[in-house]
């Protein structure tokens, strides 16, 4: 794989949870790329380990491992294997995350009309599942707490370590229609600044990388039409990017070797990054 610069993780142990994803699974090989061993976690086993073959096909070091980051369980059994077969963890990219359908809004503006009670196939904010909002938070918050919990244990024991959590740029300007997510991603955002403080006296610096509006598998569909023109929404995103364009995996490429590189960033901690084309820079006029 391409880096846009090397920086040296040969002899560390990477864990990437939600490594099977377009954006992780890239951010598992940037690493891999920089001799980092890298363990790739995510709940679809098959998606862990195409990643992992690809590492090693590519002649780094990699594992795959199926984990559910909302188990406290199954992220102990994975850590067991990674420490027996690569190592104590030094760095880890808290990756696994997303939306659900049950936390959204059928319509980004409530009409009066909605007030009057539910509409056949469609959500209004009265009507948001307080199950739906409770798995979409608890995917993404605690979805960050368990993993960091479990591997983080091992570099407060080395007395150094290297925690990115993914914010989004949901945290800064929350879009409309996803309150669980964007409500979710600001947690993160706060909890990589309460974390950064928490464990600054044992030598680990967390930060974050919000990314802007990447197509990934789970928003494909809301961003693009099947013949790949944009849909409303999709082009909506667009004008509000600098940039014109989507992101692109590797586009978080740099700022992460940046991140895990303490002779680049060693009294960096507590930040939230963004990578989003200038979106959040960008007031619409």
């Amino acid at each position: 794989m391409s880096v846009p610069f090397k920086v040296d993780l040969k002899g560390k142990t990477a864990v990437v949870t939600g490594g099977g994803g377009i954006l992780c699974s890239c951010m598992a090989e940037t690493l891999a790329a920089c001799g980092a061993k890298v363990a790739i976690l995510d709940l679809k086993l098959e998606a862990a380990q195409k990643v992992a073959d690809k590492i090693n096909a590519d002649g780094g070091t990699a594992i795959g491992l199926s984990a559910n980051v909302l188990e406290k369980e199954s992220l102990i059994a994975a850590h067991e294997q990674v420490k027996a077969q690569l190592g104590p963890c030094d760095i880890l990219i808290n990756g696994a995350g997303g939306n659900h359908p049950k936390g959204t809004t059928s319509k980004e503006f409530l009409e009066k009309a909605d007030a009057q009670g539910p509409t056949e196939g469609k959500v209004s904010f009265f009507d948001l599942d307080p199950a739906g909002i409770s798995f979409v938070f608890n995917l993404n918050f605690i979805g960050t707490l368990l993993p960091t919990q479990v591997f983080s244990r091992d570099m407060a024991l080395a007395g150094k370590g290297i925690i990115i959590n993914i914010s989004s740029m949901n945290a800064f300007r929350p879009l409309t229609k996803i309150p669980a997510y964007s409500g979710a991603k600001a947690a993160i955002s706060n909890f990589t600044q309460w974390l950064a403080t928490h464990l600054s006296k044992v030598g680990i610096r967390v930060n974050a990388i919000a990314p802007g509006f990447f197509l990934t598998n789970q928003n494909r569909t809301l961003l693009t039409n099947p013949d790949g023109s944009l849909t409303a929404r999709g082009n909506t995103i667009l004008t509000h990017t600098p940039m014109g364009r989507f992101g692109t995996p590797d586009d978080l490429s740099g700022t992460l070797l940046w991140l895990v590189d303490d002779g680049a960033s060693g009294f960096v901690n507590g930040t939230v990054i963004p990578v989003d084309g200038g979106f959040a820079a960008f007031s619409g006029v």
